[in-house]
């Protein structure tokens, strides 16, 4: 398969919003079509939804926020609950990015607001260090395995709500066109094309994939995975899909 020629890639994304992102560059340099459409996107639960869950706003002295869109969700629901927010409530937060998105919604000099490294084991110490705080984590219905498993090791009071879903497209629309490379990078992506397309046969399509468990669900799901990411060679998406392209169009 690996000898055909690339031309087009559809990336189950978002377009990304930045003008030097890589895959523009990709397309310049290496003179392939780049189409971006998400195969999943986020939506938000109602604040009735999260009274069901038990989840009263009032009860917590400390936020944990390991997304924006955890950030985005909880101010909504916050709004939606009428809850005005204290300026006591701490925020511990999973990287910086995250701490940074959150002045969206708060003036920061006037808050409590600790920041991890990048993974969220990272936050452990601090965590530790207010372990009498009582922990709300608003989270997606996907929640990492490992978030629970570090707060219950911890021995805090938390809690977990759904304030997002994972929700998959629908991608009707894009029943008869064909691209050489599709790009996945969750589970749920390689789930939305078959929910889309049943009858999906890859034939010479190339398949690329980013992380254990989204190549775990596309060889599942019978996929012939040609393009992995990461690996120490090409620690981005984007890196393998221009070693790949490069390698294909070779004298073509």
């Amino acid at each position: 398969m690996s000898n055909m020629k690339v031309k087009t890639i559809l990336v189950s994304q978002p377009e990304p919003k930045v003008e030097n992102s890589p895959y523009f560059e990709i397309q310049q340099k290496l003179k392939v079509k780049v189409d971006f459409r998400p195969f999943i996107h986020v939506e938000g639960v109602s604040a009735k939804d999260i009274r069901q869950q038990k989840v009263d706003l009032n009860n917590y002295t400390a936020i944990i926020l390991t997304s924006k869109n955890s950030i985005d969700h909880f101010f909504r629901v916050a709004e939606e609950m009428r809850y005005k927010v204290p300026e006591t409530l701490k925020y511990f937060c999973q990287s910086e990015a995250i701490a940074f998105y959150l002045q969206k919604y708060v003036v920061y000099r006037k808050r409590k607001i600790y920041v991890g490294q990048k993974d969220f084991a990272d936050l452990s110490p601090l965590i530790k260090k207010y372990k009498d705080e009582k922990f709300l984590l608003p989270s997606s219905d996907q929640l990492n395995f490992d978030i629970p498993q570090t707060l219950n090791n911890l021995k805090v009071d938390w809690t977990a709500g759904t304030f997002y879903k994972t929700v998959m497209s629908d991608l009707s629309d894009l029943k008869d066109v064909y691209y050489d490379i599709l790009a996945f990078f969750s589970p749920t992506g390689i789930k939305s094309l078959f929910k889309n397309f049943p009858d999906f046969e890859q034939n010479n399509t190339r398949i690329a994939v980013f992380g254990s468990t989204t190549q775990k669900e596309a060889l599942e799901h019978g996929l012939r995975v040609d393009i992995m990411a990461p690996t120490p060679g090409t620690p981005s998406m984007t890196m393998a899909l221009e070693k790949y392209i490069t390698e294909a169009n070779k004298g073509k």
